[in-house]
């Protein structure tokens, strides 16, 4: 992917690890230092790496050696970071959502086009052999002309597992905003863009307790919807099905399948990176898989940042901020459709991002 880039981190929560593993074996990223609130978590976080600094965020900001500033804060604390890094002159490349508001993002955006540096988003999980294999079957046409998609993500909520689950229940947070970027990455790498949407949700209970670490019993308040369903309507004509839940216990309904006029395929889980493509055609009984043909084999979380960082000027990288604003936009107007009760016109856009030819491992 070209020249080495330098890479200063802010944030060094739960999934820092998955980032340091993929920064550290792709030669084209150098990991040059690291800030969080929690000093001490920090250098926990990077012990298994040497050379790295462990600074504040005013130091990381000034580094000259640091390149591109990987925002792995909490979403409200998205935009903050991010606009103290272009105004220092970095890239940046957030954790998903872009943002916490379309504003934020917005700000954002507009702050990155007058300083000259860009903003790049997670996830990258598309990037993947899974739904670049999927986007490779449509694009040769082995499905017909795409139809209608469904989308499901269905658990009983993130406080079982996660030992400070606050912010998943807080604006910023809930299943649309914590997994939607996901599914519909996927679905606009797939589909296209939105344009139009039609939403419903509900929020089952006023309180959650933390099931696991040191807080386990703890109650804490949910002030988001906890389950949200909808139709997107893509510019393409397709329609997408999405259920987003943090309310149910289990489900046996496909991650993603898109429908065509000659067969249907099931995509694998979008928050993964690989997976079986299974195709069924008009007339076929069954499901049989596809061979992985497309996207970065054995890749992990930063591999988006590495596509990124290599993408030449004037080019808009795959894991782009435009992407990912129509995806926030995407999820924030299916929001306000549900709460009026009417259909929201998507006034954002972005071009479906440039597919990814099948590259092996070594290479990603």
């Amino acid at each position: 992917m070209g020249q080495q880039v330098n890479v200063g981190v802010v944030g060094c929560g739960a999934i820092s690890a998955q980032y340091f593993q993929t920064i550290d074996r792709l030669p084209q990223l150098r990991l040059v230092a690291v800030a969080d609130l929690d000093l001490d978590r920090a250098r926990e976080a990077v012990r298994p790496y040497a050379g790295v600094d462990v600074v504040s965020v005013a130091e990381l900001l000034a580094d000259p050696r640091v390149d591109v500033v990987l925002n792995l804060t909490v979403p409200a604390a998205h935009a903050e970071i991010a606009l103290q890094a272009i105004a220092a002159g970095k890239d940046v490349y957030c954790e998903k959502p872009l943002a916490a508001t379309v504003t934020d993002a917005g700000q954002m955006l507009r702050a990155a086009d007058a300083a000259g540096v860009r903003v790049g988003c997670a996830p990258d999980t598309v990037l993947g052999t899974g739904t670049q294999t999927a986007r490779k079957a449509i694009d040769d046409g082995l499905i017909g002309r795409p139809i209608a998609a469904t989308a499901t993500m269905m658990t009983p909520g993130h406080e079982r597992w996660h030992p400070n689950p606050d912010f998943y229940y807080v604006p910023g947070g809930g299943p649309l905003l914590d997994m939607g970027p996901y599914y519909i990455t996927s679905l606009v790498t797939l589909l296209g863009p939105v344009s139009t949407v039609i939403g419903a949700a509900s929020r089952t209970r006023a309180k959650r307790t933390i099931g696991s670490g040191p807080r386990r019993g703890e109650e804490i308040p949910v002030t988001v919807d906890t389950h949200v369903t909808g139709v997107l309507v893509h510019a393409s004509g397709a329609l997408t099905t999405l259920v987003m839940s943090f309310d149910g216990a289990a489900t046996k309904a496909p991650n993603i399948e898109v429908h065509g006029e000659k067969g249907s395929l099931v995509v694998p889980d979008p928050n993964r990176f690989d997976g079986s493509v299974l195709v069924s055609g008009v007339g076929e009984e069954g499901w049989r898989p596809l061979p992985e043909a497309a996207g970065y084999a054995g890749a992990g979380r930063g591999v988006g940042l590495a596509d990124f960082a290599s993408t030449p000027e004037g080019e808009e990288p795959r894991a782009g901020g435009s992407l990912a604003f129509h995806v926030l936009d995407v999820m924030e107007s299916l929001l306000a459709s549900a709460h009026s009760g009417a259909a929201v016109t998507i006034t954002s856009t972005c071009a479906r991002p440039r597919s990814v030819a099948l590259i092996p491992s070594e290479g990603a």
